[in-house]
């Protein structure tokens, strides 16, 4: 059994005292042979949990090898789809935001087989129906023609009056930051005192 060397940052900044000790369980992963003449070497990973069944040990491992789809995912949500580019002012804001984008992502899955491969020349051709949400969005334009159009397009209008000219905005938003902020021993004591 091993343990985790806990330090005083992170979540573990304000903790008193000694931190604790983590038991959990070590998983040592071991591949039979890789592409090319390279030797495989092993992959370790931990976990939180003691007297693990045959079972998690299975998802475990699998769920470490899909890290690099879960890990594209949230680069195309962030840099694609602008997860984190809208200044949003409250967590109820920002949960809105991201079921929008998770919509949004939903509508992109759902269009692979109807999209064609606008692929860069530097890209393998791929299947319709195995095309990457990123490729269907590069396609997603053409679908107009393919869809029904339930509404007719919005008619232009002029914009509204405003707020005078010269004239200062009395009332600001507040601003809520909901981004994350990595935190340590010195941030802490530096902001307290």
């Amino acid at each position: 059994m091993l343990y985790p060397r806990l330090a005083h940052r992170g979540v573990w900044v304000e903790h008193p005292g000694e931190l604790p000790i983590i038991a959990g369980t070590l998983l040592r992963l071991q591949v039979e042979h890789l592409p090319g003449e390279h030797a495989p070497k092993p992959v370790w990973l931990w976990s939180s949990v003691i007297g693990a069944s045959a079972a998690d040990v299975d998802r475990w491992w699998q769920s470490f090898l899909r890290r690099f789809d879960l890990e594209h995912t949230f680069r195309l949500f962030k840099q694609t789809l602008g997860w984190t580019a809208p200044k949003v002012r409250t967590p109820a804001a920002a949960d809105r935001w991201t079921w929008l984008l998770v919509a949004a992502y939903t509508q992109l899955q759902l269009a692979s087989p109807l999209t064609a491969d606008l692929r860069r020349p530097w890209e393998r051709p791929a299947d319709p129906g195995r095309l990457t949400p990123t490729r269907v969005r590069r396609g997603f334009r053409h679908l107009r023609t393919k869809t029904s159009r339930p509404a007719r397009a919005p008619k232009p209008s002029r914009p509204g009056p405003g707020r005078p000219p010269g004239s200062h905005n009395r009332h600001r938003a507040t601003h809520h930051d909901v981004g994350k902020r990595a935190t340590t021993a010195a941030t802490s004591r530096n902001n307290q005192g």
